[in-house]
């Protein structure tokens, strides 16, 4: 993609309308569509610039992972402690949830496709492609970050939190810019193609363009996306970004670990139904996880 078309597609992107509550259960699709608006999303830029910086300067300040910290470009990098619970979330907990709120919430989770298989240095290929300002990608992707742990390692772990002008806004979150991940069994790709204040961060590859646009349903790109090795793909958030209003990183953290939480219930739900995913990507491996009670409820709902 050329610089000048990077650019116009950029300074096109809008989001969908604000939810719609009322008819949750028929809703599949509460995402961001690329469409017009370019000397509005200037002027939006501009003034989340100036906040994005008051904000900073506020979190560089201090380092509790508290929710007034919005985390730069970079993100803040979350305490050891707070990393740790998103990265030791037990089995059991996972098990208890099962597939949690997410059927209530989205009824077509995640969606089988075909296409040539996608690999990544000779391993089978996750690919997300999302925005840091995105309120929806900022649910799903504490989802991702526990799924993904069951097969590998992911570090370092930033904090960030969505746009403060959106719908949810200012949801705590992850970002996976600039994050490594490391497993025997996938390759975990990640592009979080803007910033919070919507400004372009990562390109997508042609190759990443076109799988994209194939497997979007509206015809619209939207964030989230995430395609499993061209297996299957989610389009859409899983479970309500609501749910995290008002939270410090390290609060949900300590809720994944709670199954009764109405976090563990949103999160711990999409991440089952994302590992099983994965497992149709790995051919059931590992064993242990792909065989967990948890997986096995998500998996019956695939496709």
């Amino acid at each position: 993609m050329g610089k000048a078309e990077r650019n116009r597609n950029q300074s096109a992107r809008e989001r969908i309308a604000a939810q719609q509550a009322a008819a949750r259960k028929a809703e599949t699709r509460r995402r961001f569509l690329i469409a017009g608006g370019a000397a509005v999303t200037v002027i939006a830029v501009v003034v989340a610039l100036v906040l994005v910086k008051v904000l900073n300067n506020s979190s560089n300040s201090s380092n509790s992972g508290g929710s007034t910290a919005s985390g730069g470009v970079n993100g803040t990098l979350l305490p050891a402690e707070v990393a740790k619970n998103v990265n030791s979330v037990p089995a059991s907990a996972l098990d208890t949830v099962g597939t949690g709120s997410v059927l209530s919430y989205n009824s077509k989770a995640v969606t089988a496709i075909s296409g040539t298989q996608l690999t990544s240095a000779g391993k089978p290929e996750m690919l997300y492609i999302g925005a840091e300002f995105c309120p929806y990608c900022a649910a799903m992707r504490w989802s991702m970050a526990v799924a993904l742990d069951r097969f590998g390692t992911l570090s370092p772990l930033h904090g960030i939190h969505s746009s403060s002008t959106d719908t949810d806004p200012n949801t705590p979150t992850l970002t996976f810019y600039k994050s490594t991940y490391t497993s025997k069994y996938l390759t975990f790709t990640p592009v979080e193609n803007e910033t919070r204040t919507h400004a372009p961060l990562q390109n997508t590859t042609s190759a990443q363009l076109a799988i994209w646009k194939k497997n979007e349903p509206t015809g619209q790109l939207g964030y989230p996306f995430i395609d499993f090795g061209n297996k299957y793909v989610i389009t859409g958030p899983l479970f309500d970004p609501a749910v995290l209003a008002n939270m410090s990183w390290a609060q949900v953290a300590s809720a994944l670990h709670n199954p009764s939480s109405a976090v563990a219930q949103g999160a711990l739900g999409a991440a089952n139904f994302i590992t099983a995913a994965i497992c149709k990507m790995t051919n059931g491996q590992p064993g242990n996880v792909c065989t967990a009670k948890g997986v096995t409820a998500a998996a019956a709902h695939l496709g």
